[in-house]
């Protein structure tokens, strides 16, 4: 194997034969072309003179080029690093001695050996060899001659990269790690190129779960990074939660080299297996892929089947030349999404709304991007609007029409309503067990996914179209033949008059105080006062999301859930998420994310919190603190089980905050709440405030 010099002075005329002793012993144009060479070579310090000991090897780094320097028999050479074998770090091996005291450098994996004057392995080939670089020794330390950084060669990656960011890929989440180097290099060029931002997090899970919220509130995809083995496993739970909640995400996963994939392999478990449940797209990207055209269908399922898509990267199919490989843009791939229903089905709905006396409108979370058209039509109507609790907040509570959230972790108000009312109007809701719809009403649905169209049990009027799309001919229908309040009554003033007699209710819970900590009421009644009307607010799983769903009263908030999958530990990663969609996209600028959890949620990716202060991520985190899994506890006690191992074991987890370098509060009383939380809102930055809650007061 040639050094590094023989090859520039080949490139110069020099000789290829002789050694690197005699050309610096010769004259003339020798010696002009090798003094021609050095010149050329960059040289960099990579030790102090006596940092290396005799006898030993150890890595450097010159520039980009990672190197083992050796230092044996008073001299020091420098070889590449890798072992051409399977990457073996040579400078993590040792000098061996052998047959008449021979030095060998032996690499660590595999004990493979090589020349350190030469590169070359006892008796091998030249092509199995090391490159050498020349070294010298100078006053101030070890330098090392490179070559000058060659031109970046676009690769199968970078076409990938490229492709995404055309579809409008902003943020990828992830964790950097060996099997997904060439593919992290690739995100590396875009984010210098200004086209994407990375957030490095401690824990894959985190990472998905943030793409899971920031799909959530921005309806776009991000991209999730992991290395192949348990990083990719690690992405399946924020994964499943984007997938069951129709939210675009794009997962990344590095692989094992191809020549390695096998059940025994260091990190080789079946990827695309693994990952065939929860993918709507899932294709490995291998040497004979067509990179753009996988990159684009990836990012066209994800958007329009409102789904996951999954690519899977070898780490040998990361830095495939591609250099004329042209990116992939979403031109001529998408069609419009509008759609409405046919005028029959518009006038059959509009007929069995006309006929009703007391309709009740159920609002969904596949509603949240026609809420206009929905208030309008409720006004028509002078009926209720409840939602469904992943829909909370999608109108206001202090709108004359709303009637908050029905089911489990819902109002009276709403419960009321539905058992009032003679027809229902569902409109983007998916009828899960959790909201308990009451199948045997009338029910006009409304849905842009046929799938969801009586999905459990019949509906009188199935209406398959964009919520956005039909309201509006509804309304038409309605108006044009004078249908408008003929027959239904004005409810507006029963709506208020519920209000009154929950908010009663509400009021007489402020005081409850048994000396355990502050109630769920008091906490959530504070935050109704204070919480902006436009803040991005993710709440987690457990007693804490059942409390938020009976007792704070959004003006405007948007609201995010782990919906069907109910995840603990969603909260925060998911304001991580939030946050970084704020970032991104203009018409969430300036907003505050203040999201929620329980102390065993936030427990799950509490180290999080150094990711928020790394990247001063403006989030602040409420924690209720009860010391148990009071959710848990209180369905022990529902089926008449023990309470049993749902105790923990906490930090104060305001001075972990602190300690992380945010802002921590904790209280203890409710006097404090306010001003607690509303100097954490006021922080620009990631602020805890941890409240000492009562797990019997929710």
């Amino acid at each position: 194997m040639k050094s590094i010099l023989d090859r520039l002075l080949a490139r110069l005329g020099g000789s290829k034969t002789q050694s690197l002793a005699s050309r610096a012993a010769a004259e003339g144009e020798g010696k002009m072309s090798e003094q021609n060479a050095r010149d050329r070579l960059e040289w960099v310090r990579v030790a102090d003179k006596d940092q290396l000991p005799e006898g030993r090897v150890m890595t450097v780094t010159a520039g980009r080029k990672t190197l083992a320097l050796v230092h044996f028999d008073g001299q020091y050479t420098a070889m590449d690093n890798r072992c051409p074998h399977q990457g073996g770090p040579l400078g993590e091996g040792s000098i061996e001695k052998g047959e008449g005291g021979k030095c060998w450098i032996r690499c660590p994996w595999h004990g493979w050996d090589f020349d350190p004057t030469t590169g070359k392995p006892p008796g091998g080939h030249e092509d199995t060899g090391q490159e050498m670089f020349p070294v010298e020794l100078r006053e101030d330390g070890v330098y090392v001659g490179t070559p000058p950084e060659p031109p970046h060669v676009r690769t199968s990656t970078d076409v990938v990269a490229e492709t995404m960011t055309n579809w409008g890929l902003k943020r990828v989440f992830g964790m950097v790690g060996h099997s997904n180097l060439g593919l992290a290099d690739a995100f590396r060029l875009q984010e210098e190129q200004g086209n994407i931002s990375y957030i490095g997090i401690r824990h894959e899970g985190a990472a998905s779960f943030a793409c899971s919220g920031y799909a959530k509130l921005s309806g776009r995809p991000a991209a999730c990074l992991s290395i192949a083995g348990p990083g990719a496993t690690n992405l399946m739970t924020g994964l499943w939660d984007a997938k069951v909640d129709r939210a675009p995400v794009i997962a990344c996963a590095g692989q094992v080299q191809v020549q390695v994939f096998s059940p025994f392999a260091f990190q080789d478990i079946d990827l695309h297996g693994a990952f065939a449940p929860v993918a709507a797209f899932n294709q490995l990207v291998l040497h004979q892929s067509n990179f753009a055209e996988t990159a684009n269908l990836a990012m066209k399922t994800a958007l329009v089947e409102r789904d996951v898509s999954v690519l899977i990267f070898p780490d040998d199919a990361q830095t495939l030349p591609a250099p004329n490989d042209k990116a992939g843009k979403p031109e001529g791939r998408i069609a419009d999404a509008r759609m409405a229903p046919s005028a029959d089905v518009v006038s059959t709905a509009a007929d069995k709304i006309f006929a009703a006396k007391r309709p009740l409108i159920i609002v969904g979370y596949g509603a949240r991007d026609a809420m206009p058209a929905v208030t309008d039509f409720a006004e028509q109507l002078n009926c209720p609007v409840v939602t469904t609790f992943k829909a909370k907040g999608q109108i206001p509570d202090t709108h004359p029409n709303a009637g908050g959230v029905l089911g489990r972790s819902g109002t009276p108000i709403a419960s009321w309503f539905m058992n009032e009312c003679d027809l229902i109007i569902a409109i983007g809701a998916s009828f899960s067990h959790h909201t308990g719809i009451e199948p045997s009403k009338p029910i006009v649905q409304i849905d842009f996914d046929r799938m969801h169209l009586g999905k459990g049990h019949a509906v009188a009027v199935p209406v398959w179209g964009e919520i956005g799309e039909t309201l509006p001919l509804l309304r038409e229908r309605i108006t044009a033949q004078g249908l408008g309040g003929v027959n239904a009554i004005n409810q507006l003033e029963e709506i208020k008059e519920r209000w009154a007699v929950w908010r009663r209710e509400k009021e007489s819970r402020l005081s409850d105080d048994r000396g355990r900590g502050i109630s769920a009421a008091r906490l959530f009644a504070t935050m109704t006062e204070v919480v902006p009307a436009d803040a991005v607010m993710p709440v987690d799983v457990g007693n804490n999301t059942y409390s938020f769903g009976r007792y704070f009263e959004p003006c405007g908030q948007r609201i995010l859930m782990s919906g069907y999958l109910g995840s603990i530990g969603f909260g925060f990663p998911a304001a991580m998420g939030a946050w970084a969609a704020t970032q991104d996209f203009e018409e969430f600028h300036g907003r505050k994310v203040v999201s929620i959890s329980g102390d065993g949620g936030f427990g799950q990716y509490a180290m999080e919190m150094t990711t928020a202060v790394h990247y001063d991520m403006d989030i602040t985190h409420v924690l209720m603190n009860n010391s148990q899994l009071g959710k848990i506890s209180k369905e022990q006690r529902a089926g008449e089980w023990p309470v049993w191992k749902t105790e923990l074991t906490n930090p104060n987890f305001a001075d972990f905050a602190t300690s992380c370098g945010a802002i921590g509060r904790r209280v203890t009383d409710p006097e404090d709440l306010k001003a607690a939380l509303e100097n954490a809102i006021a922080h620009k930055g990631p602020a805890l405030v941890e409240v000492l809650t009562d797990p019997e007061l929710v």
